[in-house]
C-alpha cells in the first residue's frame, strides 16, 4: 500500500466546498472527497495542536497521555517510570509505529514537532524532514521537499507520507501576489454588523479589539492579518485571510496530485486528508484563533480514499482523530494495541456502515479549561478557566439549528444540561479509572495547579489596563472575582 496523509492545520470542515462552503476554496481537496468517504461529524478530542496531534499519534485521550496543553507539565507525554522497557510503547503503539510494523516506510514532512518540542510525535518514521520554520511555513517552503520525495520514491512500495501545511494557522499568510479570489465573495451570513459591534465590546484574547491575543498589533510581514476588526471591512479582511491560506494551500495540494499522476499512482494511492483543529471565525466571540472546547475548534475534516472502500459517500456518525490508528490497523490486518482509546471505523470506509459512537468528551487546556459533551444534536460545555472571556460555568447549544452557537439554551434546558453534566461525570470516572498505572490526577487538575492555561498565565493584571482604555473596564470587577490570584488578592 501507498498511503498518503494531508495533515492540514488549523482547517475548519465548513470553511471546504465538499463539506458545502459557499466559497470556491479547496477544489483538489474536494474532488478526493468526492471519491472516498466523507467524515461529518469528525473530531479532535483534544484541542488545539499539540494535544490534538498527541491524540492522534498515540490513539489516546489526552487525560491518559498527560497531554492537555501548549506548556507546563500538562505539555508533555507522561513518563512510563519504573515498568518502562527497553523501548518505551510509542515505539510500537503510536500510528507511524503501527503502520511501520505493517511494513510500509514511514516519512514525515513539516514542522510540527520542533515548534512544540513534541518529539515523541516522531516517533516511528523512518525518516523525517524538518522543514525548519516551526510552524510558520507557508506551503512553498513544504511542497518542494515534498515534491522531491515523490520523484524519488513514488515508484516504491509500502510507504507512508506525512505532509503538514500551516496556511490555514494565524498569522494568515498567502503571499501578495496570490491575491484574493474571495474579494467580491459573500461573507458568512450570519455575521453582521450588529454582530461585530456587539463582539468589539466583549473582553478576552482573540476578540474584535484583540486579534492579537492581549493587543491589536500587527506584523508588516503579514498585510492579510489585521490586528482588530473595526467594522465590515476588517471582517472581511480576517475571513478573506483564513479562506485565502486554505486556497493557496489547496493549490499546493494540486501540485503533489500532478506529481503523482505523472508517476502513475495517484489512481491507485490511499489518501486521508484531516486537520488538527478548526478556527474560530466569530464563534464564541473569538476571531483567528483555535481557543476553545467547542464544535468550531473541535469539529474537523476527515476525508478517506482508501483502493477498494467506499466511494463518494458521506458518513454522519461521531468519531475522533484518535480513532485513526485502529482504524489503520484493521485496514492493514494489524492486532489493536490495548493501550489504545480509539476504536475502528473501517466499516465505515470499506462498506459504508455506521460505526460511529453515542457520544464524544471535547477537550481545551490551552486557552481555557473546557470540556464539552457532543451527542444527538447537543454541545454541552462545561468551564473550568474561562481564559478571560467571562464564559458562563455552563454552556449548552443546539449545533444542528445554531451551528455558529449564538444561542446559549443552558437557562432554557436545564435537563440537558443535567444530562449532559452526567455523561461528561461518567466519562470522567472511566478515564481516571483507566489512569496508566501510577497516575491518578486529572492533567486538567495540573493545568489549573500551575496557574491556568497557558495562554491565559499571568497576564491579566496588565490586560486589565487596555480593557478600561478601550472602553471595556466594566468586565474588569467581574474578571478580578474569577481570577484572583492574578491580582494578589488571595
Amino acid at each position: 500500500m501507498r498511503l498518503l496523509y494531508l495533515d492540514l492545520d488549523t482547517l475548519r470542515a465548513d470553511h471546504l466546498g465538499c463539506y458545502g462552503y459557499h466559497r470556491n476554496t479547496s477544489p483538489n481537496i474536494d474532488q478526493i472527497a468526492g471519491e472516498g468517504v466523507r467524515f461529518d461529524q469528525y473530531y479532535c478530542s483534544d484541542a488545539p495542536c499539540l494535544p490534538s496531534r498527541t491524540a492522534l499519534m498515540t490513539g489516546r485521550f489526552g487525560i491518559h497521555t498527560g497531554v492537555v496543553g501548549h506548556a507546563g507539565t500538562a505539555a508533555d507525554n507522561r513518563l512510563e517510570g519504573a515498568k518502562r522497557g527497553f523501548r518505551s510503547t510509542l515505539s510500537y503503539t503510536s500510528l507511524p509505529a503501527t503502520l511501520k510494523q505493517a511494513g510500509l516506510y514511514t516519512v514525515f514532512i513539516g514542522g510540527f514537532g520542533e515548534r512544540h518540542s513534541a518529539f515523541p510525535f516522531y516517533a516511528g518514521f523512518r525518516e523525517i524532514y524538518d522543514t525548519g520554520l516551526g510552524g510558520m511555513e507557508s506551503a512553498e517552503d513544504v511542497t518542494p521537499a515534498a515534491l522531491d520525495w515523490i520523484a524519488r520514491n513514488a515508484q516504491k512500495d509500502n510507504w507512508y507520507l506525512h505532509i503538514n501545511y500551516w496556511d490555514p494557522h494565524t498569522p494568515y499568510r498567502a503571499p501578495e501576489d496570490f491575491g484574493n479570489p474571495f474579494e467580491k465573495s459573500p461573507l458568512p451570513e450570519w455575521l453582521t454588523p450588529e454582530i461585530v459591534a456587539a463582539h468589539r465590546m466583549l473582553p478576552g484574547p482573540h476578540t474584535a479589539q484583540d486579534i492579537g491575543m492581549y493587543d491589536n498589533r500587527t506584523n508588516p510581514r503579514y498585510p492579510r492579518h489585521p490586528g482588530e476588526i473595526k467594522d465590515m471591512a476588517g471582517l472581511r479582511r480576517i475571513i478573506d485571510g483564513y479562506d485565502c491560506g486554505i486556497r493557496y494551500m489547496d493549490q499546493h495540494i494540486g501540485q503533489l496530485f500532478e506529481a503523482l499522476r505523472k508517476e502513475g499512482i495517484f489512481d491507485d494511492l490511499a489518501i486521508i486528508i484531516s486537520a488538527d483543529h478548526g478556527e474560530n471565525q466569530g464563534e464564541l466571540g473569538i476571531y483567528a484563533e483555535h481557543a476553545t472546547a467547542d464544535n468550531i475548534t473541535c469539529r474537523i475534516p476527515m476525508i478517506v480514499r482508501m483502493p477498494g472502500g467506499m466511494n463518494g459517500h458521506i458518513d454522519t456518525g461521531l468519531h475522533y482523530n484518535l480513532d485513526l490508528v485502529p482504524t489503520l490497523a484493521e485496514l492493514l490486518n494489524q492486532q489493536p494495541k490495548p493501550i489504545w482509546d480509539g476504536q475502528s471505523y473501517a466499516p465505515a470506509i470499506l462498506r459504508g456502515e455506521d460505526c460511529g459512537r453515542d457520544q464524544l468528551i471535547l477537550s481545551q487546556c490551552a486557552h481555557v479549561c473546557q470540556r464539552s459533551v457532543r451527542w444527538d444534536s447537543n454541545l454541552y460545555m462545561r468551564t473550568y478557566h474561562d481564559g478571560y472571556h467571562l464564559f458562563p460555568d455552563e454552556m449548552l447549544f443546539d449545533v444542528k439549528k445554531d451551528p455558529h452557537e449564538q444561542k446559549n439554551l443552558a437557562a432554557d434546558r436545564s435537563d440537558l444540561c443535567r444530562e449532559g453534566a452526567h455523561r461528561l461525570a461518567a466519562w470522567h470516572d472511566q478515564m481516571l479509572r483507566t489512569m496508566p498505572e501510577g497516575f491518578s490526577v486529572d492533567p486538567m487538575r495540573t493545568v489549573l495547579l500551575e496557574g491556568g492555561p497557558a495562554h491565559a498565565n499571568g497576564q491579566l493584571k496588565k490586560y486589565c489596563e487596555r480593557l478600561e482604555r478601550t472602553g471595556r473596564g466594566s468586565s474588569i470587577e467581574m474578571l478580578k472575582k474569577r481570577h484572583p490570584r492574578e491580582f494578589g488578592d488571595t
